[in-house]
């Protein structure tokens, strides 16, 4: 019985983690410092924990001026690889479209960034969008197959 409620409670922690939204304050001072570099002003920054490639990664968004980024980081404070800011339209691949309305009848898009494997092993997208009053962060894998994962 122990063990079922242990492993019940690690599942609800595991879930709750992955769509865990840090504020600034959670980020620490080696990946800021990184930001700060190339993006002096930047400001209105949000943390996601995601999962790339197999890997843990940060998400890190920010705004610098009117223009908007989204930045990768391993958990030790490694850049991974910049995110792509793309419009709904030109992203996915050939019938990731179709399968996301499989998944989602009617969903419309907020936010969707390609990302790049800076190993060579292809591309992803992370995607926001919300469906039928909820919010959900999906992924799009290299093989255009629909991971979701609830946000709200």
């Amino acid at each position: 019985m122990h063990k079922l409620l242990l492993s019940l409670c690690l599942i609800f922690l595991s879930i709750t983690v992955n769509a865990e939204v840090i504020g600034k304050e959670g980020i620490s001072p080696a990946i800021i410092d990184q930001i700060y570099k190339k993006h002096g002003n930047a400001l209105d920054f949000t943390v996601e924990k995601k999962i790339h490639f197999s890997q843990d990664l940060l998400k890190i968004s920010y705004k610098e001026g009117e223009e908007r980024f989204v930045d990768y980081f391993r958990p030790d404070g490694h850049f991974f690889v910049s995110g792509l800011l793309i419009a709904a339209d030109d992203m996915m691949f050939s019938d990731s479209k179709d399968k996301l309305k499989a998944a989602f009848n009617d969903y419309k898009i907020k936010q969707a960034v390609l990302i790049v494997n800076p190993n060579g092993a292809g591309e992803e997208y992370d995607v926001a969008l919300e469906t039928a009053g909820k919010g959900w962060n999906v992924l799009i894998d290299k093989k255009g197959n629909v991971e979701k994962t609830e946000l709200d």
